[in-house]
């Protein structure tokens, strides 16, 4: 988009601060929206995408420094409630985005707030201040996104009952993060807070907007979501996911200078990074599949609830095969984290192609869709038990080689199984000159306008 197609969408407006207004609902089961068009991630969402940039690769790089399992327990204790608050600002986004002076801000606090969690996550374990204080910026945003629900409920009758219910599911789950301020709560017990807070904020984000609670409440309005704002949204945050794989293999140089060992293996990170992006793109690997959100409710919660664990392990894996690069040696711990981190994530993603309905001309494939994606679920396996084996017998360097060539193999597993039987390597380039007829008529124009 240039500048003039920008400012051509820009209108001008006499308040700083709007009323809050649905962009899409069900009345009695049909499907209402304010514009029909497919809508894009505004400009300030994409702001705070680049705050998560650094979030994650602080998070990934704690985690990489004490390749154990109590800082890998922390790691996902300090992950998810990171990943809530974007969630909730990626919720506000979908249905009631207006874009003005109280918005904007709305973002710029929570910002502040989430600078203040990830400076102090990564310490929560040492210091009951640092615990204090990443507990209660993780309050405040939430509190601050669960008043937006709550404002937005008395402006915009269409999400009226679900956004209030919402709102006081949430009220209730940042009760459940108190035991975190006091010292004398053990660090298991505060563990354990968290994961019931993880569980929790799943439960009862799904049944607020399940279908269910709809026809419990007899609802007439109910909350329908953007399908193409949340699919650009949750792509948005797996490719932040994908950056720590390519960020860390140039910061610092750490491939050295020339063709080196170091290079070796910043090439496979990069190409594991690039079909992981291959095949998140793909879906399930059919060109006419249905999307889980539109498939249906459930695997549209299914969809929404997986790119949590998604993007946990793909952030631990990639940070560690980043590292790689810069490296001659991996502990036991990070070989383990490496490929336990890249196997997990593999396995979500054979859930996500899972979750698709394949397509009507499936059958017309070279391979239908359970063999198709079942190699996702091979390799993860593989994955997972390969630190294992590698410990000994393979090089950093060899075992990054054998860890590109699996991604590879899935990678050209999919696209030989999703192409039509009968299908030709080159298309044939039948079209490539203007007809005959074409070029006279052009030339007898040309003749006119001389004469």
């Amino acid at each position: 988009m240039n500048c003039d197609e920008l400012q051509e969408t820009t209108q001008p407006s006499c308040y700083l601060i709007r009323r809050p207004k649905a962009l899409q609902w069900f009345y009695n089961g049909r499907l209402y929206k304010v514009n029909e068009g497919e809508r894009q991630a505004s400009r300030f969402e994409l702001f705070l995408d680049l705050l998560y940039v650094a979030m994650v690769a602080n998070f990934a790089d704690s985690l990489s420094e004490h390749p154990d399992g109590e800082h890998l327990v922390k790691y996902l204790l300090t992950f998810a409630p990171a990943w809530y608050v974007w969630s909730d600002l990626r919720e506000i986004g979908n249905s009631f985005y207006v874009d003005d002076l109280l918005q904007r801000l709305v973002i710029l606090w929570v910002m502040a707030l989430l600078v203040l969690y990830a400076n102090n996550a990564n310490e929560v374990d040492k210091d009951i201040w640092a615990m204090r204080t990443t507990a209660g910026a993780y309050m405040v945003a939430r509190f601050t996104t669960l008043c937006v629900f709550l404002i937005a409920s008395f402006a915009s009758y269409q999400h009226r009952v679900q956004a209030r219910i919402l709102a006081g599911f949430m009220f209730v789950g940042i009760l459940l993060v108190v035991p975190l301020f006091f010292e004398g709560v053990s660090i298991r017990a505060k563990i354990a807070v968290v994961a019931v807070m993880i569980f929790y904020q799943e439960f009862t984000w799904a049944l607020t907007l399940s279908p269910w609670i709809k026809r419990q409440l007899k609802l007439k309005y109910s909350t329908a979501v953007d399908i193409a704002h949340e699919i650009d949204r949750l792509a948005a945050f797996f490719i932040i996911i994908l950056g720590e794989f390519v960020y860390s293999i140039i910061v610092g140089d750490p491939a050295g200078i020339g063709l080196t060992s170091g290079f070796v293996k910043a090439l496979c990170t990069l190409v594991v990074a690039f079909v992981l992006n291959w095949i998140y793109a793909s879906g399930e690997g059919s060109a006419q599949a249905t999307h889980p959100i539109r498939r249906s409710a459930w695997t549209a919660f299914g969809f929404f609830s997986l790119h949590l664990p998604l993007s946990a392990s793909f952030l631990i894996g990639g940070h560690m095969c980043a590292i790689s690069a810069s490296s001659h040696e991996l502990e036991k711990g990070q070989r383990w984290l490496l490929g336990g981190g890249l196997g997990v994530g593999m396995f979500c993603l054979w859930i996500y192609g899972m979750l698709y309905r394949a397509g009507p001309r499936d059958k017309d494939l070279i391979m239908s869709k359970i063999p198709r994606i079942s190699m996702r679920l091979v390799v993860a396996i593989i994955l997972v038990t390969i630190p294992a084996a590698s410990e000994e017998k393979l090089s950093v360097e060899n075992f990054m080689i054998v860890i590109m060539v699996l991604f590879l193999f899935v990678l050209v597993w999919e696209a030989v199984g999703g192409l039509l039987k009968g299908f030709h390597i080159f298309e044939p380039w039948d079209d490539r000159n203007p007809p005959s007829e074409d070029v006279d008529g052009q030339d007898e124009r040309t003749n006119e306008s001389k004469a």
